[in-house]
């Protein structure tokens, strides 16, 4: 098609897209964007267990099986319920299996993330020690007695899930939950799963999360350092650890004489923690919020955009492992790249309208507040759109500013906001 030349139009100015207020973390622009979790990984690459499709209950004895079928109608989310065949019920939705029961619990333990035994904690832990690999990826077990008194967190506490487990089974059977993770009784955030309700993932060297966790509970000097993500990631119910003190750099944690150092950044710093670790055990977690507005033309290959977005995270110093979601235009709603790309990275595709990214160049000259984009106006020319990846960025982000301007190629663009989230009160922080 011919591009006709622009004569005469004034270029609309700037002004801010909607962005709610609010004393907790930001909405997005105009639809919150949550991030598709998936499991969190280690630097290592092993697995750490978030959510489960479901819960797997076995029954062994009469009385645990009339437990067994009230917890499976109390719980939340899919169930699957194994009773021993002597202690069936007609009426009862469950499968069947002769005793013993040790290959089906054999079987279940490889195949389910939550699991639920009715059985003495001695009878559970004697069927179990030889299938125990890694808690990161074992199942979480939780152990019921027959008499329905208390919930026994028993295998993969915090980071399969079993301490959670415990307090809903708790709950859905008046029973008490026996929980004894450190962190959980001396009251203060687990190292291992902070932020991880929140979609964050975690990097560190094998060993390394140990001795963090051991550092925080046994009162060691740990610094932790946090420059992006959620601000309210402990629970409201665990104090802030007395010996962890907040710094305002990555340098100062580094250079301190913490023995462990917790850095919560959506950047990279590999060189700067390399280079002063020492005997520091060094935590490093990802929160999800860089967005990337992306703009291209009609099939342009995947990996041709794949490297775009590595180029501009790498050259701004910005961890791929925080993309929260993919920013386009809707008519790039089906861009097989588009989707190609964000399914490799597990996140979201997120569009928007033609009104709502020309709504971030409106012609209200009053407004006197920055908005960085740029107007692009051969798009506008060609689909009736002042530009894609930076006012997708920025609508997606729910922000004013772009963290990293419009990069080209021939066939594609990028442009990098983050999510910003309101302050809070904390406690006083080192290197100011």
């Amino acid at each position: 098609c011919q591009i006709s030349p622009v004569q005469d139009r004034p270029l609309p100015t700037f002004i801010p897209p909607t962005i709610p207020t609010s004393t907790g973390a930001p909405k997005l622009g105009l639809n919150r964007v949550k991030a598709k979790l998936p499991a969190l990984k280690l630097a290592d690459g092993l697995p750490m267990t978030s959510d489960s499709s479901g819960t797997t209950i076995v029954a062994i004895s009469r009385r645990g099986g009339e437990l067994a079928r009230k917890l499976a109608v109390r719980l939340e989310g899919p169930v699957e319920l194994h009773v021993a065949r002597r202690f069936h019920q007609q009426t009862g939705n469950e499968t069947l299996f002769d005793l013993p029961a040790r290959p089906l619990i054999q079987q279940l333990f490889s195949q389910t993330q939550r699991l639920v035994l009715f059985m003495p904690v001695g009878a559970a832990v004697r069927l179990l020690a030889p299938l125990l690999e890694d808690k990161r990826s074992d199942p979480a077990v939780v152990c019921v007695d027959d008499g329905g008194r208390f919930a026994v967190s028993l295998i993969s506490g915090h980071v399969g899930g079993a301490d959670i487990l415990a307090r809903e089974v708790a709950e859905a059977l008046d029973a008490t939950p026996v929980i004894t993770s450190a962190s959980h009784v001396v009251g203060v955030f687990a190292v291992d799963t902070l932020g991880r309700d929140l979609g964050w993932t975690i990097e560190a060297q094998r060993g390394q999360l140990t001795r963090a966790s051991a550092a925080v509970v046994n009162g060691e000097a740990v610094g932790l350092f946090q420059d992006a993500g959620e601000l309210d990631w402990q629970s409201p119910e665990e104090d802030f650890p007395e010996n962890v003190t907040r710094y305002s750099s990555v340098d100062t944690v580094m250079s301190s004489n913490c023995a462990a150092a917790l850095l919560i950044t959506d950047r990279n710093i590999p060189a700067l923690v390399d280079s002063k670790t020492g005997d520091k055990a060094v935590v490093v977690y990802r929160p999800k919020t860089l967005v990337a507005g992306m703009g291209c033309r009609k099939g342009v290959p995947a990996h041709h955009l794949e490297e775009l977005l590595n180029s501009a995270f790498n050259a701004n110093g910005l961890s791929l492992a925080s993309l929260n979601c993919i920013a386009t235009a809707e008519l790039k709603r089906d861009e097989p790249g588009l989707l190609e790309v964000a399914q490799k990275y597990g996140v979201p595709v997120q569009c928007y309208t033609a009104n709502e990214l020309n709504s971030v160049f409106g012609g209200n000259s009053r407004i006197s507040v920055k908005i960085d984009a740029t107007v692009r106006p051969r798009v506008h020319d060609l689909l009736g759109i002042w530009g894609v990846a930076e006012p997708a960025a920025l609508l997606a982000a729910g922000t004013r500013e772009l963290l990293v301007p419009r990069i080209k190629t021939n066939r594609a663009t990028v442009a990098i906001a983050r999510l910003d989230f309101v302050p809070s009160i904390s406690p006083s922080v080192v290197g100011l």
